[in-house]
Parts: structure tokens; sequence; C-alpha cells
């Protein structure tokens, strides 16, 4: 076999090779865009949410007192015990 000749065979390889893979490609675009609108059609709207309005930078969101207390309890009892 001469040099030409493997290289030509080496040529036709390579472009069947990127071919198919190309094909391929191209095959798994199309099948995704047609699942994709599939699956739009099929899909309920979202409901749309109230966004958030954050809270007053003071009580960092907390408002209920007896939640204030039992953080500031249980902050108070850590920080007896890590001194003792």
């Amino acid at each position: 076999m001469a040099i030409n000749e493997m290289l030509l065979s080496g040529l036709e390889l390579m472009v069947l090779g990127m071919g198919m893979v190309f094909l391929f490609l191209v095959l798994l675009i199309l099948i995704m865009q047609g699942m994709s609108a599939f699956a739009a059609r099929f899909a309920e709207a979202a409901p749309v949410a109230k966004p958030h309005t954050p809270s007053p930078v003071g009580d960092g969101g907390v408002s209920d007192p007896r939640l204030i207390a039992a953080i500031s309890a249980a902050v108070a009892r850590y920080r007896a015990s890590r001194q003792a």
C-alpha cells in the first residue's frame, strides 16, 4: 500500500467519522427542540409569587417577643457555659 492510498483512506475515515458526529448532534438538537415544544404545550403556568418586602434592619425580621426572649435566653445560657 502506497502512502498516497493510506492518506486517502485516512481522509475518507476522518470525513466519515466527522460527518456521523455532525449528523448525530443535529439530530440531538432537533429532538431536544421537539421535546421542549412538547413539554411547553402541556406545562402549566407557574403562579406569580408576591415579591418579598424586606423588614426593617432594627429587629432583623423577628417581631414575636416570645421568640426574642427564647433566643436571648439561649444565647445567655451558651455564654455562661463557655465562661465556666
